[in-house]
């Protein structure tokens, strides 16, 4: 009860710190905001919060409060007994709208979408209807009226590029991951990221070329470009920082993300660059509202790369036919994470710079011991990890040499709930099955130690592939399969081999053929450490808290040492540039992420300081088979291969409720995007007709999109 009511309470707080924040930004264009805040201003400027402090307090601090009291709700949450419950809206995940450039959209992401494009549209109104009551020339300038019209429109793109920059970091966090509250995991938010930074740098492509623009046709645009003035806006930084957001926008497009990702992983750490330009161009006071993204990334990044520390090593790897392999690496017996997370990766041999995600395969309800990853080599990374392993398989020695690995995560879902359905229908494109592999091995694990009321009792898997000896992805769950009796779940197998013609071969004699594998023992490094995963979401609010706070504090301490004349606005600005201010709020920055960084590891040392690897081939547990050999015939039986088409998913959809008998239905598709987009419109047009023909239609299908990460 007291758990509950502390959730409670923590839920309401979320709500209110929300619904200022949101408040704020809407107010924040008007007219009485603006004389209002200068007054606030203008009274703490002589005392020692100063109106830096207050900008810091009423811009900033809310989204980091409310990260904060997240991380105690998540901690809270966690401690609770984990139980499958039914959402209050169960449709909420089901998509609406399928667009090819778009994806897939809910009916909740299009209603933020809406509301947030209606914040763009009232700020921009609201600040250009102010502007043009009381347009004053520029001294420097000597502008028509249509062309200082248009500057002040121009100016005004900018503020929305702005309210875009304020949130587009939130939706990478992982640690303090703010969307985990509502039920998105990492994976999903991050294409919210990429709308956020499309329109960020529409928003500031505008701005930068409208005022060029400007510049250009009253013949100033060599006088104006390469200004680095004293105060105010600082012309050469806002265009350096609009350079650098073009290359990393470009880099990012999918084009070169998919063919050359290694230019797009070094150009986005170019990041820095544009944010420390974008200070400097638009200054100390507009930065506080976009700093809460940047502060809490900063944390958030700063705590990932201290858990990846130390590095970790490989125990064994299984390579397959088809250039895929299975990693096993050692963790923490108290490490738990749910169906479907990824942990990020870095192998300093292959490169000391890159991380890659990969979803985890195994379940730590199986093993408490080891954890696996299913990777497809097939890009310039993977295929270096590949070689490297096929070349120690190649030696020919007993124990291979140690190949260490930094582990970040694991990042999953806060709980099980979308595992809540009597039915599952999931639907698998290539490499797409591995987050599939960890569902049915929790599944398996529930029904062995008899918790299988909470889970799905029948279980249809869609496994399309172009080649048969893909089949060598199911390896982990290949005694599942094969070994199933009556008395668990029932699981029905479909592979579809989309590039092969048709044979009469089994998926009983495919499986027995293409997961075997060679695999590969390594040696252990007694200086290495078992995967312990991320630290509590309690102690990352604590770490939030703490550096808020030497934030703060140093803030107010190198204002009052490099800005002496508080007592009147002109004074400060007489005395003192206006980088300067912009030099301390990095300087503060720097060294709150420095304090926060070594109290982390000074804890993260004192946990490990007794702890190393101790994993041997007894922890890796596997299926022991406990059939008969009729029910085996069986088993194998009912499991279905077909060879040169595509699945109709259509014909799928229709007969799953008959073939299952289950009215509650949950859909989980991970593979390529086309794929994901026409289950998405077909469940979108059936939940539409269900709709329209009232409650006689009893089924119901909930859609999950999965994102596979290789």
């Amino acid at each position: 009860m007291a758990e509950t009511a502390l959730l409670t309470v923590l839920k309401v707080l979320m709500i209110v710190i929300c619904a200022c924040w949101v408040s704020l930004w809407i107010l924040k264009p008007t007219q009485m905001w603006t004389k209002n805040w200068k007054e606030a201003e203008d009274r703490l400027r002589p005392t020692v919060f100063g109106y830096y402090g207050l900008n810091f307090v009423v811009f900033t601090f809310p989204v980091i409060a409310l990260a904060i009291v997240g991380s105690v709700y998540l901690n809270v949450q966690q401690r609770k007994p984990r139980r499958l419950r039914r959402k209050a809206f169960p449709g909420a995940s089901n998509p609406v709208v399928v667009n090819t450039l778009l994806g897939t959209l809910t009916a909740l992401e299009i209603l933020a979408a809406s509301l947030f494009i209606l914040l763009l549209v009232w700020t921009f109104y609201a600040r250009i209807s102010n502007d043009f009551k009381k347009l004053m020339p520029v001294k420097s300038l000597k502008l028509k009226l249509w062309q200082l019209q248009y500057l002040r429109v121009a100016t005004r793109f900018g503020l929305l590029a702005e309210v875009c920059l304020a949130l587009l970091l939130l939706p990478i966090l992982r640690g303090l991951a703010l969307f985990r509250l509502i039920g998105i995991q990492f994976e999903a938010s991050v294409r919210y990221h990429i709308w956020l930074g499309t329109a960020m740098i529409a928003f500031a492509f505008l701005h930068g070329a409208s005022t060029l623009f400007i510049w250009g046709v009253s013949h100033h645009i060599q006088e104006e470009i390469g200004k680095w003035q004293r105060t105010g806006r600082i012309y050469l930084a806002g265009e350096i920082s609009l350079v650098t957001g073009l290359v990393i926008w470009i880099t990012a497009l999918p084009q070169i993300r998919r063919k050359k990702f290694e230019i797009f992983y070094y150009t986005h750490h170019l990041y820095l660059v544009f944010l420390v330009f974008f200070l400097f161009h638009a200054g100390d006071r507009h930065f506080y509202t976009v700093f809460p993204g940047i502060f809490l990334f900063g944390i958030d990044k700063l705590l990932r790369l201290v858990q990846s520390r130390p590095e970790t090593c490989i125990l064994s790897a299984k390579i397959f036919p088809s250039k895929a392999l299975e990693l096993v690496l050692p963790k923490h017996p108290n490490l738990k994470y749910t169906p479907t997370s990824v942990i990020f990766v870095k192998i300093p041999s292959i490169s000391k710079f890159q991380w890659h995600s990969f979803s985890i395969t195994s379940s730590s309800s199986v093993d408490d011991h080891t954890m696996s990853l299913l990777i497809r080599c097939q890009g310039s990374w993977t295929s270096s990890l590949y070689n490297l392993i096929n070349t120690e398989l190649k030696s020919g020695f007993n124990k291979m040499k140690t190949i260490p690995i930094a582990v970040e995560g694991p990042y999953g879902a806060s709980s099980t709930d979308f595992l809540r359905y009597d039915s599952l229908l999931l639907i698998a494109g290539g490499v797409g099955i591995t987050p599939f592999l960890s569902i049915m091995q929790e599944i398996t694990s529930a029904w062995q130690s008899g918790n299988y009321n909470q889970y799905p009792t029948r279980i249809q898997l869609i496994f399309i592939a172009k080649k048969s000896q893909d089949i060598c992805l199911l390896s982990s769950i290949s005694d599942l399969i094969l070994n199933q009796s009556d008395e668990q779940f029932h699981l029905k197998l479909k592979v579809f081999v989309t590039q092969e013609k048709q044979s009469v071969t089994t998926v009983k004699e495919l499986l027995n053929e293409f997961t075997q594998g060679e695999t590969v023992d390594f040696g252990t490094d007694s200086s290495s450490y078992a995967i312990h995963g991320l630290e509590s979401f309690l102690w990352m609010a604590a770490i939030a808290g703490l550096s808020s706070i030497v934030f703060l504090a140093f803030l107010i301490c190198f204002s009052h040492i490099f800005i002496p004349n508080q007592k009147t606005k002109a004074s400060s600005k007489e005395k003192s540039p206006s980088w300067v201010a912009d030099i301390i709020i990095l300087s503060s920055f720097v060294i709150a992420i420095i304090c926060s960084t070594l109290v982390a590891l000074v804890v993260r040392g004192k946990k490990l300081s007794k702890e190393t690897i101790q994993t041997s081939e007894k922890h890796v547990k596997s299926w022991q088979p406990s059939s008969s050999e009729a029910e085996l015939g069986f088993a194998t039986e009912k499991h279905e291969i077909h060879f040169t088409g595509r699945p109709k998913f259509q014909e799928i959809l229709e007969k799953f409720p008959t073939e299952t008998g289950g009215s509650d239905i949950g859909v989980l598709v991970c593979g390529p995007e086309k794929m994901k987009e026409s289950v998405a419109a077909l469940l979108c047009s059936h939940n539409s007709q269900c709709f329209k023909s009232g409650p006689q239609k009893k089924t119901s299908f909930s859609f999950h999109s999965l994102n596979f990460t290789l």
